[in-house]
Parts: structure tokens; sequence; C-alpha cells
């Protein structure tokens, strides 16, 4: 058994596909069918299950897949480990992030990265944040940077410096007058938020239930971005994170208000499959996220 036919295998689950397996390895989609009846013909069992152009694996294929999956992972760490021997760093990082943490989070190391390891093929693509769970579960992608990061079967979480959560509203907003404000006068404020079902706003209804407040919600967004332009127009105040408004606060179009109370952070986290053995080009880049408040 070669290794090639393992990752044709893993292609074919997780694409669940055999013309996107035939195209991910260059070969027929005869060829690929042919390699799985040989699989199956050698372990004597059924390793898929067909259901028109979907395919998915039985029980016994769940098992063939993972344990498959984990040796794909270390012999490509091995392969980078030994190209790396007296060379620069080489290899490739898939990265999937929401759009707001890769705009304002990992704008800075994502330069710094492709800097220092020019070599690196670094692949970033920006999904929702269900979307990149999914897709580190099936391999799609090698990190999921994530914010509120969730405990999920098959996964590990890897922490990151958490964002302070800073309260936004217009330069003539009765609020924009004071430096600090309790928390508590946020009830009964016109509030621009994001849609519901999104950790950002499921993080910030615990906030105001912990406290007893209920905003008056005007407005639901699912990105930074439009939220920043309501409150800029006066539609209401929000609370986001501190790195996505710094540009509008020192122009003027926002005004960032402090809570006297206490703190709010929003944590932020990298998934990674459980099992995955990751390549030192992928662990230079955890490195690079957890320290990038000093980028």
């Amino acid at each position: 058994m070669q290794i090639a036919t393992l990752k044709v295998f893993c292609d074919l689950v997780e694409s669940r596909s055999f013309s996107r397996a035939a195209v991910r390895n260059l070969i027929t989609q005869s060829a690929v069918s042919q390699q799985v009846k040989n699989l199956e013909s050698r372990f004597e069992t059924q390793l898929l299950s067909r259901d028109g152009k979907s395919v998915t694996p039985t029980a016994a294929g769940r098992v063939f897949y993972e344990r498959s999956r984990t040796i794909l992972d270390s012999f490509d760490h091995m392969q980078l480990e030994m190209k790396a021997i007296g060379q620069d760093m080489a290899g490739s990082v898939r990265v999937g992030t929401i759009y707001s943490v890769g705009l304002y989070e990992m704008s800075v190391v994502i330069k710094t990265f492709l800097k220092i390891y020019p070599k690196v093929n670094l692949h970033v693509e920006y999904s929702p944040g269900a979307q990149v769970y999914e897709d580190c579960l099936s391999g799609a992608i090698d990190l999921g940077v994530v914010t509120y990061p969730e405990p999920r079967k098959g996964l590990r979480i890897i922490a990151l410096p958490s964002d302070k959560m800073v309260l936004i509203c217009a330069p003539d907003h009765p609020l924009a007058r004071r430096h600090h404000v309790n928390i508590k006068k946020l009830d009964e404020e016109n509030f621009i938020a994001f849609e519901k079902g999104m950790a950002s706003q499921r993080a910030l209804d615990r906030i105001f239930q912990e406290h007893d407040i209920r905003v008056r919600v005007v407005m639901e967004f699912n990105n930074i971005e439009t939220i920043k332009r309501s409150v800029e127009i006066g539609a209401g105040i929000s609370i986001v994170p501190l790195p996505s408004v710094q540009k509008e606060i020192q122009s003027g179009a926002l005004v960032q208000v402090g809570f006297a109370d206490k703190s709010f952070y929003r944590s932020l986290g990298i998934v990674v499959r459980s099992k995955q053995v990751l390549s030192p080009a992928a662990n230079k880049f955890i490195e690079l996220m957890q320290n990038s408040q000093k980028v």
C-alpha cells in the first residue's frame, strides 16, 4: 500500500466526490474507483457508502480514514523537516478564519510571516465561524483562527491573546462626552448588534444578561464593517474589539468610551485537529499569532 493511495482515499472522504478526488490527485475517476476497490478487497470490507454522486465512509471507512490521515500528516511533517535541514523554511500552511480576525488581528502577522519565510506558501481563506470548524475537522485547512473558541470533538484549541472590547458611538452622541461609563448606563440605548447566533453576539448577550441590561437592538449585521458605518451615522452604539476601530477612533469618525466598572475581552484561539502533527511552518505561524501584540 502506497502513501498516494492513502491520500486518494482521504481526499475522497473529505471532498465526498470521486471527480474532486481525481482532480486533486491528477488522476482519472476510474483510477480513484479502482484504488477504492483494491482497498476494500484488501481489508475484505466496504469502506464507502455511495448515494448518487456523493460518498460517505462506513464505520470501517471512518477508521481507515482517521488512521490514514494521521499517517499522511506525519509523512508531510517528516518531509518538511527533511527539507528544512540546512535550508530555509518551506512547505505550505492553510489557514481559515473569519473576516474581522483576518483583517484586523492577522494582517500584520501575515506580512511578517511572509517576510521571514518567503518560501512558505501561505493560503488564507475567510469563512463563517461554523465553516472554519468544519474545514478544520475535514482537513481542508491546517489551522482555524476563531473568536470565542468552543471545544469540539476531534479538535484542540491553542489560546491566543484576547482583544479588549470597547464601547463606540458617533462623535455627537451624548455618551461621546464621557471618558468612562458604567455599563448599566447602556440600558434602553439603541444598539447595533451582530446577527443572532454569531459567537460575538452570544458573548454580548451574556454580558447584558449578567448586568440586567436591555438594549434596544435597532440593527443586526454579520460583520464589523457594517456595524461601524451604522454607528458613525448615529443609528446607535455598539461594543466591538478595539483593534477593529483604532483607525476610525484616530480619525475622529468614532469615539471610544471606556467602561468604568470592569473590562471586557473577546477571546481568540486557533483550532487544529486533535491528532494532527503540525508542520514547522504551521508552528511558526502559531508562534507569531501568540506573540502578535509584540509584532
